[in-house]
This record gives structure tokens, C-alpha cells and sequence, in this order.
């Protein structure tokens, strides 16, 4: 299980901007900065996911647990609208199982952003 993710932004601020915008839909936010904001830790109550002014990387693939299908579209929306790529609408994805719900983007450095709810589409 994994405890927190760490990428490379090869523009902090850009990668600010889409990703506040982006994850916010999942209620996901920059709660610590440190270096005068060259690192941001992002998460609900501790950090989970931290962005760092760095040099460009492989692009990497993250995905957000998102807590409802409508959670994994307005994510899809909000990144859209933030800059992001689009990399697969929001939708089933029955090759992964039944109740696989994502969507994908292309965030500002390449790397390919998932939210993803596994829950059937009854389920509150």
C-alpha cells in the first residue's frame, strides 16, 4: 500500500495551478509548502501526493481515489478546464472489473492523471 507520491514539475506554478484545480473535485488540497513553494504536499488531513520544482522526468501514471462516479467527472471537468489533456472521458472501464469508474488526463508535464471510483453506480 502506498502512503504518498512525489513527482517532478518541470513548472511549479503551472502544476499548482492544474492540480488545485484539478483534485479539488476530490476534495483534495495543498495543505504544507515548503522551499518558498517549490514543494507542495497535497492531501485531505495528511499529505499524499507532493510536487516538486524539478528538472523534467519520465512521465509517470497517479490515480486519485475519487469517492463517487460524479466525483470522477467533475475531476475529469476541473483538469480539463485547468489545462489538462484529455486521455479517456469518464466511464466504465470493464477490462480492469465490473465497477472500474475513471477518467484520464495529461497534466502539464506529461504525466497521465486517473481518478477512479470502484463502486457500483447504485452505491451512495
Amino acid at each position: 500500500m502506498i502512503d504518498h507520491i512525489g513527482i517532478p514539475a518541470a513548472d511549479i506554478g503551472a502544476a499548482r495551478r492544474f492540480y488545485e484545480a484539478a483534485l479539488a473535485p476530490l476534495g483534495i488540497r495543498v495543505l504544507k509548502e515548503q522551499g518558498g513553494g517549490q514543494v507542495l504536499h497535497f492531501g485531505t488531513v495528511h499529505p499524499v501526493f507532493s510536487l516538486t520544482a524539478a528538472g523534467r522526468a519520465q512521465p509517470i501514471h497517479v490515480a486519485f481515489a475519487a469517492p463517487d462516479r460524479a466525483a470522477v467527472r467533475a475531476f475529469h471537468k476541473a483538469a480539463l478546464a485547468a489545462g489538462g489533456r484529455d486521455n479517456g472521458a469518464p466511464g466504465l472501464r470493464a477490462q480492469y472489473h465490473p465497477d472500474y469508474y475513471g477518467a484520464f488526463v495529461i497534466d502539464p508535464d506529461g504525466n497521465n492523471i486517473e481518478a477512479v471510483c470502484h463502486k457500483p453506480e447504485d452505491a451512495a
